[in-house]
This record gives structure tokens, C-alpha cells and sequence, in this order.
């Protein structure tokens, strides 16, 4: 469902991204993790087609990029830092406007659904702009969701939710894996991602440092595994 080969960024003279290769099979749920400046959030804005490459190839649904971004962009739902809302929209004109985009047919039901599955059906009529930094991820949530995409992408996506907002996080993420969708998803939590991910990579100083299944870990945990990956 996803995969790269020898990606390299660079920006001007400093090179991020060193030649990582990656592949996701359908239904997978990796957690990317590694230390600040390791690559994540620049190597999860090219497979969301926000980026371009240096060099190497990146293929998401089956289609390449960046020559294919509009089929690839039909196929996934991202979550990140930014939360993409328009702010002088209410709750539901934010998520109509994201159905149209994506051609869903009779909206309506799907909308209410989702709000109610992000926890925002009481605030359904008011504007985005009188929103909490907390809110306003709920609603990006339901926006990445809406079009029940093949492909999720998660940039830190617990910053800034209180602990009622992670649960619910918590149980979407669970939801989209349970469908079998393909699930990406940085974070600094190691315990959040080992209870959600079936997979766990490990990006270091701009590659793929390890890369190991939740059923690797007979003898040792996640911690270790990490620590041990950024020591190597």
C-alpha cells in the first residue's frame, strides 16, 4: 500500500531523508518513532503529497508520486500539526465541504456520524474559530476520516487533546485499523503507539534505523527495542 525506495530530501545543503526505504502492506498500522529532527514529519508530508521528493520513488495506493498527487489525495486521510478547518465555517460546513470534495453522495448521515464519533455533536452549528486548539483536532480528526480513506497518516496527532480526546483518538484509530485500513502514525508516546501499532519502525539520522513486528517482541518490549535502535 505503501512503499519507497532510496528517498532522499534535501533542503538546500542539508539533507533530511538519507535513502529510507519503506513499504506498508494493506492493513498495517506502524508507528514511526525516532527523536526530534529524525525525518518523521518531512517523510509523512511526502507520502501526503505536500512535499516533493529529492530522489528516489514513492508509490501510495498504488499510484506514484508526485506525477499521480490527485489520485493519491482521493485515497487518504492526514492528520498533522496544521488542522486544514476553515475557521468561519461551523462544525458540520467544515466536514460538508471535505463530503463534496470527495464526491460522498448523501452526506448527511455520514456527517452526523462522524461528529458524533469525534465527540462534537453538541457543537455541530458553531464556527470552527471559537474553537479549543483541543476541538479543533477533534474536527481534523473527523475531517481525515470523513471519506473513509485506504490510507491514514498521523503527525503527532495526540498534541494538544486532553485525556477525553486521546481516548476517543484512541478508539478512531482502533476503528480504521479494525476495517483494515492502512494506518501510519508518528509519535513520541512509545506506550500509546505499542497498544495501537502492529508494527513499529524506527527512523534515525534520515533512514529506517529498525524495524520490528508487535510479535518480535517475545524477550524484549518497545523501550528497549527503541533504545537500542537509536544506539546502533
Amino acid at each position: 500500500m505503501i512503499e519507497t525506495k532510496k528517498l532522499v530530501k534535501r533542503f538546500g545543503l542539508k539533507t533530511i531523508l538519507r535513502g529510507v526505504d519503506f513499504s506498508v502492506e494493506p492493513g498495517e498500522f506502524v508507528a514511526l518513532l525516532g527523536p526530534n529532527g529524525a525525518g518523521k514529519t518531512t517523510f509523512l508530508r511526502i507520502l501526503a503529497t505536500l512535499s516533493r521528493p529529492s530522489l528516489g520513488s514513492v508509490k501510495v495506493a498504488g499510484h506514484s508520486l508526485p506525477n499521480e498527487s490527485a489520485q493519491v489525495r482521493a485515497k487518504l486521510g492526514v492528520v498533522s500539526h496544521m488542522p486544514l478547518l476553515y475557521p468561519d465555517l461551523t462544525a458540520e460546513e467544515n466536514l460538508e465541504f471535505y463530503a463534496r470534495m470527495y464526491g460522498i453522495m448523501n452526506f448527511g448521515p455520514r456527517i452526523t456520524e462522524v461528529l458524533g464519533m469525534v465527540g462534537l455533536e453538541k457543537r455541530r452549528k458553531d464556527l470552527v474559530r471559537t474553537f479549543s486548539r483541543g476541538m479543533q483536532q477533534r474536527l481534523a480528526i473527523g475531517r481525515a476520516v470523513i471519506h473513509d480513506p485506504e490510507v491514514m497518516l498521523f503527525d503527532e496527532p495526540y498534541t494538544g487533546l486532553d485525556q477525553d480526546a486521546s481516548e476517543m483518538l484512541d478508539d478512531v484509530l482502533k476503528s480504521v485499523a479494525a476495517k483494515g485500513r492502512t494506518v501510519v502514525m508518528t509519535s513520541h508516546d512509545l506506550a500509546r503507539a505499542e497498544d495501537l501499532a502492529t508494527r513499529f519502525d524506527i527512523l534515525s539520522r534520515g533512514v529506517i534505523a529498525a524495524s520490528a513486528k508487535r510479535t518480535d517482541f517475545k524477550n524484549t518490549n518497545l523501550f528497549d527495542f527503541y533504545k537500542k535502535a537509536l544506539e546502533s
